[in-house]
C-alpha cells in the first residue's frame, strides 16, 4: 500500500558516545549488526515494507560511510520513479549561519523546505539507531482513527529503567495527558520509542514557533508546546521486539539474541524482510577441521578454527587453532592462528596476531571509562592491530595499531586501555 501523503524522516546523526570504539570513525546507524546488516537497515526496511516511498535521512556525525550507504535507495526498493532515499546533511543557508543540527527537532526544522516540496499530510519521524520491525502503516491508521495531531509509539519498560527514557502518561483512551523527559521519578513505565507521526500542519506550526529555541528537541520542546496548545496526542503501544543499542552491553546482547535456539528477533521471516547491501559475493568457507555451532556467519568468511555462540561478519578470516566464543567479530577482520577470543566485540578491519588471548582473567572496572567499557567485554576498535603472543583481560579497550611494547609483560590487565590515536574522551 502506497502513502503519497506520509513522508518519513530518519534522524541518523547519532554519535553513539557510549559505543565509543565502534563509533569512533562511523556514525552509530552505520554500525554493523547481526553479521550482515547495519543498524539503519531496520528503519529503512520498515519504511519499504510499510509502503513509504520517500525517506529523508538526516546525517551529521562521521557521515561519509552512512551517506554513501543510505543514498543507494535500491537496497530497500526505494529507487522507483516517485520514490527515493534522500541524504540530508546540515546545510549552510543564506539567512542563518547554521551548519550543524542542534537537536532532533532543529534537524527537521532546517529541512522544512525539503518536506514542503512533497506537501505531506503526515510526517513520520524515526531514529536511525534502533533495532526492531514495525508496520508504520498500522500506526498511521491509529493516528487517523484517534484524530490525533501527534502520535508517539511507546513500549513498556521495567519501572527501574524508566528514568532513562521519555515517559508518557495516558488516560484510558490512550490519549497522552503528561510527558516526562527522563524523569527522576517516572509516573508510568510507558517509554517513548522516538517514533512519532505528526500531522504536518501542526508540526510545521510548532517548528516555526520554536525556531529560535536553542537545541530544539521533540521530547523537551515540541511535545510540551503542542500539549500546552491543546493539540490531541495519542500513544501507540508497540508489543514487539525493540532494542536501543545505546551501550556496548546492549549491543552485544542484541547480537547474541539473534542466535538463541528460538531467536527473540527473527531475521528470517519472509513477509517482513530486512534489506541490506551484500557487496561481498564469495560464499563462506568452513574447512574440514573447523567447528562451528550456534553462529551467524557472513558471506565471504573463512573459518579454519572453532567458533561457538558468536556473530561473525562478512569477509572475516579465523585461522587454524583459533577458538572464538560468545563474541562479535565484524567485517574484514583477521584472527590469527591459535588465538582465543572470549566475550569480545572486535570491530571492522582488525588484525589479531597469532597466539593472542582476548577476554581472559577476572573482571576489574575499566580505569578510563568504567561506565562504557563494562559488561565483562573486551572491545577492539576499527582497523586496530594486536601483536602476536599478547594477553588481553576483561573490560578492556584497544584502539589503533599496537605493538608488543604497549603490553607490559605481554599483558593488558583487566580494566586497562590502549588508545593510540586521537582523544577518546
Amino acid at each position: 500500500m502506497k502513502h503519497d501523503n506520509m513522508l518519513a524522516m530518519i534522524l541518523a546523526g547519532g554519535r553513539g558516545t557510549r559505543l565509543h570504539d565502534l563509533t569512533k570513525k562511523v556514525a552509530k546507524p552505520a554500525v554493523s549488526y547481526g553479521g550482515k546488516y547495519r543498524i539503519i537497515d531496520f528503519p529503512l526496511s520498515n519504511c519499504a515494507n510499510s509502503g513509504i516511498d520517500v525517506v529523508g535521512v538526516l546525517t551529521q556525525y562521521e557521515s561519509v560511510l552512512l551517506n554513501s550507504y543510505a543514498a543507494a535507495g535500491r537496497r530497500w526498493g526505494l529507487d522507483a520513479k516517485d520514490s527515493g532515499v534522500y541524504v540530508l546533511p546540515p546545510r549552510e543557508k543564506a539567512d542563518a549561519n547554521l551548519d550543524v543540527y542542534r537537536g532532533t527537532a532543529d534537524a527537521i526544522s532546517q529541512n522544512i523546505d525539503f518536506i514542503d516540496t512533497y506537501s505531506p499530510d503526515y510526517l513520520l519521524i524515526l531514529s536511525g539507531d534502533h533495532i526492531y520491525k514495525m508496520n508504520y502503516d498500522k500506526m498511521l491508521e491509529y493516528h487517523k482513527q484517534n484524530n490525533a495531531d501527534a502520535t508517539i509509539a511507546v513500549i513498556e519498560v521495567p519501572m527501574k529503567e524508566a528514568s532513562r527514557f521519555g515517559i508518557v502518561v495516558t488516560d484510558e483512551n490512550n490519549v497522552i495527558t503528561d510527558f516526562q523527559e527522563k524523569p527522576a521519578e517516572p509516573k508510568s513505565n510507558l517509554a517513548s520509542m522516538g517514533i512519532y507521526i505528526f500531522s504536518w500542519k501542526a508540526l510545521r506550526e510548532s517548528l516555526i514557533a520554536l525556531k529560535d529555541q536553542s537545541n530544539c528537541d521533540f521530547g523537551k520542546h515540541i511535545i510540551p508546546w503542542l500539549k500546552e496548545r491543546g493539540d490531541r496526542m495519542a500513544a501507540y503501544e508497540f508489543n514487539g521486539y525493540w532494542k536501543d543499542v545505546g551501550t556496548l552491553g546492549s549491543y552485544w546482547e542484541a547480537n547474541m539474541e539473534l542466535i538463541d535456539i528460538i531467536p527473540e528477533f527473527n531475521l528470517y521471516e519472509e513477509f517482513w524482510k530486512i534489506y541490506t547491501s551484500s557487496e561481498i559475493i564469495a560464499p563462506q568457507y568452513i574447512s574440514a577441521d573447523a567447528k562451528v555451532d550456534k553462529c551467524i556467519v557472513g558471506d565471504g568468511t573463512e573459518i579454519y578454527g572453532e567458533v561457538h555462540n558468536s556473530v561473525i561478519g562478512p569477509g572475516v578470516t579465523i585461522k587454524k587453532g583459533a577458538v572464538v566464543r560468545d563474541s562479535i567479530i565484524m567485517r574484514g577482520t583477521t584472527i590469527g592462528e591459535n588465538v582465543t577470543v572470549d566475550r569480545s566485540i572486535i570491530a571492522e578491519g582488525v588484525t589479531v596476531g597469532n597466539d593472542v588471548e582476548i577476554g581472559i582473567g577476572e573482571e576489574a572496572p575499566n580505569k578510563f571509562k568504567p561506565a562504557v567499557y563494562a559488561f565483562g567485554l573486551a572491545v577492539i576498535g576499527e582497523k586496530s592491530a594486536i601483536p602476536a603472543g599478547v594477553k588481553i583481560g576483561k573490560n578492556t579497550a584497544i584502539s589503533g595499531i599496537t605493538t608488543a611494547e604497549d603490553y607490559p609483560n605481554g599483558i593488558l590487565e583487566s580494566g586497562e586501555s590502549i588508545i593510540k590515536e586521537g582523544d577518546m574522551a
